[in-house]
């Protein structure tokens, strides 16, 4: 983005704990004075089960891929009652599907569809706008990194895509950022308490076309 002429502040920051969140928002605010949206998107699903977990395990998991969630709406707030942005969560199809094995990481996703309800409705009389986006299979980093613990990643690839209806093919990740920056825009003016499906059909028409043979 830097090369197309825009100014990019990175950082990096581990956002377990609650004071990292409050330090980086506090960055970003003392550089440009105000925040205009917050997309919560950090996570991994980490495969902690019911079975193969423990509680130690399933709270880490929350910790992982649920707590910065709120921590970071909660500093980022003062800053978005001012600008009367948004907020975004990404979510997961885990949350309403279901997978298997990994419980905390389901838990999270499910309670960010959640909070993302329920922050729609209490930040109404802040005119704030809270959605949140619910990828299915995406080509990310993470995910070739989860293809690779298979002993055949191309054939578990192709059979993934298979049951993708539109296209037999991953989302990709310029697609979710597309959606995202629609959702935050004043394109998305009069949406909020939204789940927004980005996944080619996956979760709701291949269950249907299942059943009529498609």
């Amino acid at each position: 983005m830097s090369n197309e002429g825009h100014e990019v502040l990175a950082l990096f920051y581990e956002l377990g704990p609650a004071e990292n969140c409050e330090a980086a928002v506090s960055q970003v605010v003392d550089k440009y004075g105000q925040i205009d949206a917050l997309v919560n998107n950090a996570g991994e699903n980490d495969g902690v089960g019911l079975e193969n977990g423990n509680p130690e395990k399933f709270l880490g998991s929350m910790s992982n891929n649920l707590f910065h969630y709120y921590y970071m709406a909660h500093y980022c707030l003062p800053a978005l009652k001012k600008s009367q942005g948004s907020i975004l969560n990404v979510s997961s199809k885990t949350a309403v599907t279901g997978q298997g094995n990994t419980a905390g990481y389901a838990a999270s996703k499910g309670a960010h569809l959640a909070l993302t309800r329920e922050w729609a409705v209490e930040l109404l009389k802040y005119n704030i706008r809270v959605n949140a986006i619910v990828p299915a299979e995406v080509m990310t980093p993470l995910y070739k990194k989860w293809l690779g613990t298979f002993d055949d990643p191309d054939t578990k690839r192709r059979e993934i895509e298979k049951n993708i209806p539109l296209g037999n093919r991953m989302t990709t990740a310029e697609e979710i950022a597309d959606m995202a920056l629609f959702l935050i825009s004043e394109r998305a003016s009069h949406i909020t308490g939204q789940h927004i499906f980005v996944d080619g059909g996956y979760v709701h028409l291949d269950r249907s076309l299942s059943v009529l043979g498609g």
